[in-house]
């Protein structure tokens, strides 16, 4: 059991949606300029030159982070290696809006993953949100026709979108059952994030030099590229991911996927001042449908 949701829980959680709704804009918009992997290989880079006075000691060679050096690697596969690069890869073939409201299942795949993985129940109120909220996906997946979706249709974007959001699951769920992981680093939210970022940035730079090998890098350099660089450095990746542990901790995974679902309400916004995407209506009715669902299966 976790503690009731605080107005400081609700603010951890609710910063990360908006700083990721702004990645998913920002992303977008230099998706032709920068490649989706070499893209998170620099975010990544940046945000470790930035954290790194904070928690340098963490990579000394004797400190505790060696003999827990398995469990970050898997951290850091999860979320700065494989979520990040899914989902700028998404936003190459599909919009931020659609980007954001098929990540908005990251609530399902945090009830299946508690289930299967960590042994927690699964209550029939959760079940029937787990349905809305996979309804409202379909929504979005099919775009709102019901032909589309039986054809299966797949946007290339909406099922790395799906796999990005499987990863985001089993990483919050590993945030709050640490096995090997050393105390006094989880103390430290520094120490903490810089550890992963510096096995995030092996698993980056694999697929970075991936990208570039298969011929498909591009680097397009300029003070806008900059600019937007900076940004998704030090907000959606320090500032959320600091943000997000300490709301996980808090309130609990299955709770906290809840807050994921305000990142599409954000990108929407965002998406329709900065880039004139104007929202559709089914992107509203997917939404009613993920946000209904989440709330039916958070009832206690």
């Amino acid at each position: 059991m976790h503690a009731p949701i605080t107005l400081k829980t609700a603010a951890l959680l609710t910063l990360p949606p908006l700083l990721w709704a702004g990645n998913a804009v920002v992303g977008r918009v230099v998706a032709p300029l920068v490649s989706p992997m070499t893209l998170n290989f620099l975010r990544w880079s940046i945000a470790f030159a930035f954290l790194l006075p904070l928690a340098a000691p963490v990579l000394r060679r004797g400190s505790a982070l060696w003999p827990s050096w398995r469990r970050f690697v898997v951290l850091a596969l999860l979320a700065i290696g494989g979520y990040n690069a899914l989902l700028y890869l998404s936003l190459n073939t599909s919009t931020p809006i659609n980007v954001t409201l098929v990540g908005s299942s990251t609530p399902v795949w945090m009830l299946l993953i508690g289930r299967v993985f960590f042994g927690t129940p699964i209550s029939v109120k959760q079940w029937l949100g787990a349905v809305l909220s996979i309804a409202g996906v379909m929504v979005v997946l099919s775009r709102g026709e019901l032909a589309v979706l039986l054809q299966v249709r797949l946007v290339a974007g909406d099922v790395y979108m799906l796999l990005a959001s499987a990863a985001w699951a089993y990483y919050s769920w590993m945030l709050v059952h640490p096995t090997t992981e050393p105390p006094e680093i989880k103390r430290d939210w520094s120490a903490f994030l810089l550890a992963q970022i510096a096995f995030g940035l092996v698993w980056s730079g694999l697929f970075a030099g991936s990208e570039w090998a298969l011929g498909l890098g591009r680097l397009a350099l300029s003070w806008p590229v900059a600019a937007a660089l900076l940004f998704i450095s030090l907000g959606p990746a320090l500032l959320a991911y600091r943000s997000w542990g300490a709301g996980v901790s808090r309130a609990g995974p299955s709770m906290a996927g809840f807050f994921i679902n305000l990142t599409p309400l954000f990108t929407a916004v965002l998406s329709s001042a900065f880039l004139g995407e104007v929202p559709h209506l089914y992107h509203a009715v997917a939404f009613v449908l993920i946000v209904g669902g989440i709330a039916v299966s958070s009832r206690r």
